[in-house]
């Protein structure tokens, strides 16, 4: 038997979204980075609350309507949680056996004085796929990056706008990066579909990037070039790991695995368990130091198992490589495991009482087609990032509230998650108050508004995306059989 609930009115259906972008901003003010470690993940359980009462003694639902659907909602997301806590374990196991440090060792000696730019973007690039991380990439790299650009007689905006173009073009494309796992899982696409469906928007994006940043360069001298930095980095990476080109075969294996069609999850665990073997054939120098004593098989096992939910811990005197190097482990994923339940909960209570589809509803009424309907998504992606100042949610909000909307349009999911990315993942950084912002602003101590005009790849990539939506180009649509 069914029956009929009370349509809302969009006043009531923005009030827990108000609550939510005021809970959030406070948030950032009282907090600064630490918001998303917790009090993210409150507010998005109070403004479910607020949510909540609203649907119980406005619209009259019934409680256990609104929990099943928060339960329905997050089991949805537990394939993304899953692969989630496998990356973390794959990212510590890969640091250990030596494939991130092989990655940056070669990636960062790339540099070249007379390219300094361009280079800078792509060792950004390298080690952000390595890691999957844009802030561990500017945390560490960025800052001796920005150091020997100072010292050439860089503008630090445009060195500062380099390293994030770099840095969040990994981010976005990385499958270790946890916004490239929480957009298809919004979206309801697979991992490795969403990838290789974001190089049509990113790859002539960072193209447009290198070929702007190589002309900027060509304006400046290199002559009092200083490599100390890099040459500090490099030689620590080669005096505490086994650095090889051996160590690349571990990503061949996943990538090979994958274009296998072997799912993510189990390729990606995969990946994470030769690691542990590989490191114990070859970083047997490594075990000792880390170990305080003569290497052991049971010694390395225990190591190994520790790095795989604890993460790499790592002590060279290098702040820059213990800063990069020490991360990892099934433990650093669960604030995004946190957020992402939390979010799944508000968005459930906000799908069962009908309030995010009369938001859908009201910005919709808007679109004329495909082209506007993308436009649409990464314009309120961007608004998120704007008002909510918060990566991740620019990613779940609109995921949930366009979902259907791409369905009803006969379009794939990979065209909703990759508009997520192009339009919540990298505009973020580009927000004083955004936490991403704040972060590159803080530790590459550059205003955001100083590096805004050099962060090309951020800035090119939503219009890039828009353009190619507009003209029609490789937009999947969904197969006559689809669900």
């Amino acid at each position: 038997m069914t029956t009929s609930t009370p349509r809302p009115g969009l006043l009531i259906s923005l009030i827990p979204l108000i609550v939510l972008v005021i809970l959030l901003i406070l948030n950032v003010k009282l907090f600064s980075d630490s918001a998303a470690l917790g009090p993210n993940q409150i507010a998005l359980m109070l403004a479910a609350a607020v949510a909540t009462v609203l649907g119980l003694f406005v619209l009259k639902l019934p409680y256990k309507a609104i929990e099943g659907q928060i339960i329905t909602s997050i089991s949805l997301s537990m394939q993304a949680v899953l692969i989630l806590l496998v990356v973390g374990m794959l990212i510590g196991t890969w640091i250990l056996a030596g494939v991130v440090p092989t990655m940056i060792y070669y990636g960062i000696q790339i540099m070249n004085p007379s390219w300094f730019l361009p280079v800078t973007v792509i060792t950004c690039c390298l080690i952000s796929v390595a890691t999957g991380s844009s802030w561990s990439t500017g945390g560490t790299v960025g800052i001796a990056l920005m150091g020997i650009g100072k010292a050439i007689g860089m503008p630090e905006g445009m060195v500062a706008g380099a390293i994030i173009s770099g840095a969040y073009f990994g981010d976005k494309m990385s499958p270790l990066s946890d916004t490239t796992n929480l957009a298809p899982a919004m979206a309801g696409t697979d991992l490795f579909t969403h990838v290789k469906y974001m190089m049509i928007t990113t790859i002539p994006t960072i193209l447009i990037a290198l070929v702007c940043f190589g002309i900027l360069g060509m304006n400046y001298s290199a002559s009092n070039y200083d490599s100390s930095a890099v040459n500090e980095i490099v030689a620590t990476l080669g005096s505490t790991f086994w650095i090889s080109p051996w160590a690349l075969l571990l990503p061949a294996l996943v990538i090979f695995l994958v274009a296998k069609r072997m799912p993510a999850l189990p390729a990606l665990f995969i990946g994470a368990v030769v690691a542990i073997i590989f490191a114990m054939l070859t970083q047997q120098e490594l075990f000792t130091k880390l170990l305080g004593e003569p290497f052991t098989l049971t010694g390395a096992w225990k190591k190994s198992i520790e790095v795989a939910h604890s993460g790499m811990k790592l002590e060279t005197g290098v702040k820059a490589i213990d800063s990069l190097l020490s991360r990892g482990g099934m433990a650093s994923m669960l604030n995004t495991v946190w957020l992402i339940l939390m979010a799944m909960v508000f968005g459930g209570v906000m799908e069962m009482t009908g309030m995010l589809a009369r938001i859908a509803e009201s910005i919709l009424s808007l679109v004329k087609g495909t082209g506007s309907l993308i436009t649409a998504t990464i314009a309120s992606c961007f608004f998120i990032n704007l008002s909510a100042a918060d990566q991740y949610l620019s990613i779940v909000v609109p995921g949930r509230m366009f979902r259907e909307a791409y369905q009803k349009a006969g379009l794939a999911p990979e065209n909703l998650s990759r508009s997520l990315e192009d339009g919540g993942t990298i505009t973020s950084v580009l927000i004083p108050w955004n936490t991403c912002g704040a972060y590159f602003s803080g530790i590459l101590g550059v205003a955001t508004v100083t590096y805004l005009p050099y962060a090309l790849f951020n800035l090119i990539g939503p219009f890039v995306a828009i353009l190619i939506a507009i003209t029609g180009f490789k937009i999947r649509r969904l197969s006559p059989t689809s669900a």
